[in-house]
C-alpha cells in the first residue's frame, strides 16, 4: 500500500517471524535485527517516515519467556527511537495493542481508559507507548500509536496473497483453520468460565487490509510533537465459540473443540472504541464483518498454505 501510494519503501526485517514471499519485490530488504536499526537509519538516507512492526506479540509466552519480550519490544523500540532522533526522521507510526487495557474497566474502550496490562506483552508496549508521548514532548517528533485489536482475514489481490503464517501458530482463526482442513485434530479453547454470555473470552476483530489502510491515515495525519493514539477495531465482540461457529459455517468443515484451562494473563472481554479513528484519520473499515474476515482468511488458507484443504 505504501509503494501504490507512491513512497519508497525499505524493509528492515531479520525474517525471525517473517517471511521473504511476504516482501514486495520493489521494496529494498534488509535483513537485520531491530537493534541495528541505526546502519541503516542514517542521517544521510532521507528518510521521511517509519513504521515499526518489530515485536514479539504472544501473550502466552510473554509470560513465560519475559526476558525476551523485555528486550525485543522495549530495548529494540528505544534503540529504533534513538536512530530516529539522531536521523532527523519526524514521523513515527507504532503498532500498539489493546492488551496494553488489560481488564478493562469500560466496553467498548475509549483510548482515555485505564491502561492496566495482566501480560508481560502488553505491559511491554505501553512502554514504547509512553516512550513516544516523552520524545514527541521533548524532541517533537510526529508520532502515532495504533492499539490493534485482534487481527484477520487476508490479502487476496490478482497473483499477491499475503495471509498468517506463523510457527507456531498462536491466533485463533488461523488454527481453527488448520482444525477444519484435517491438518489439526482438534482445537483447544482456553477456559470457558469468563464473565460472558458463553464463557468464552470475547475480542473484536479487525480486517488485515483495513488495518493497512490505518497506517498509511495515520502516517499523513502524524502532527508534529504531538504523541496521537489511535484504537482500531469494529467495536463488535464476538465470543471464541461465536468465532468456531463462523469458521465451522464459512468452511463448510466440522469443528472439534476441546476446552483446556484459562492461560495466565488473557482478560474477559476486549472490545474497541474506533470513534477517534473514524473522527480524526477518517478511517471506515471496509470489511467489517467476522464472515468477511474468515472468508478471505479460508481462502489464503486452502489456495496458499502447503498441502490441500
Amino acid at each position: 500500500m505504501l509503494i501504490d501510494a507512491g513512497h519508497r519503501v525499505v524493509v528492515l526485517d531479520d525474517l525471525r517471524t517473517g517471511h521473504r514471499p511476504a516482501l514486495a519485490p520493489e521494496a529494498t530488504h534488509v535483513e537485520a535485527p531491530l537493534r541495528d536499526v541505526a546502519q541503516v537509519l542514517t542521517p544521510d538516507a532521507g528518510f521521511d517516515g517509519v513504521l515499526h512492526f518489530a515485536a514479539l506479540i504472544a501473550a502466552g509466552e510473554s509470560m513465560v519467556k519475559p526476558e525476551l519480550y523485555w528486550r525485543n519490544n522495549v530495548v529494540g523500540s528505544l534503540a529504533l527511537i534513538d536512530a530516529v532522533r539522531a536521523a532527523g526522521v519526524p514521523r513515527l507510526v507504532f503498532s500498539s495493542t489493546a492488551a496494553v487495557y488489560g481488564n478493562p474497566t469500560e466496553l467498548p474502550i475509549p483510548e482515555t481508559a485505564v491502561t492496566a496490562p495482566t501480560n508481560t506483552y502488553g505491559a511491554t508496549k505501553l512502554t514504547v507507548d509512553m516512550a513516544l508521548t516523552s520524545e514527541a514532548l521533548g524532541h517533537g517528533l510526529a508520532a502515532v500509536s495504533l492499539r490493534y485489536f485482534n487481527v484477520a482475514g487476508a490479502h487476496l489481490d490478482g497473483d499477491v496473497a499475503l495471509g498468517e503464517r506463523h510457527a507456531p501458530e498462536t491466533h485463533l482463526i488461523p488454527i481453527a483453520l488448520e482444525v477444519a482442513a484435517g491438518r489439526r485434530e482438534k482445537l483447544q479453547l482456553f477456559g470457558d468460565d469468563y464473565p460472558t454470555v458463553d464463557g468464552t473470552c470475547v475480542r473484536d476483530y479487525i480486517h488485515v487490509a483495513d488495518l493497512a489502510h490505518a497506517h498509511l491515515l495515520a502516517l499523513d495525519a502524524a502532527v508534529a510533537g504531538r504523541h496521537r493514539i489511535y484504537n482500531l477495531g469494529n467495536g463488535n465482540g464476538f465470543t471464541n465459540r461465536q468465532v468456531v461457529d463462523v469458521v465451522r459455517e464459512v468452511t463448510s468443515h466440522p469443528l472439534p473443540v476441546e476446552v483446556a484451562p484459562r492461560r495466565e494473563g488473557d482478560p474477559a472481554e476486549l472490545v474497541a472504541s474506533s470513534d477517534l479513528a473514524r473522527a480524526e484519520l477518517g478511517w471506515v473499515p471496509g470489511k467489517p464483518t467476522l464472515h468477511d474476515m474468515v472468508r478471505d482468511a479460508w481462502t489464503f488458507y486452502r489456495d496458499h498454505a502447503p498441502g490441500e484443504a
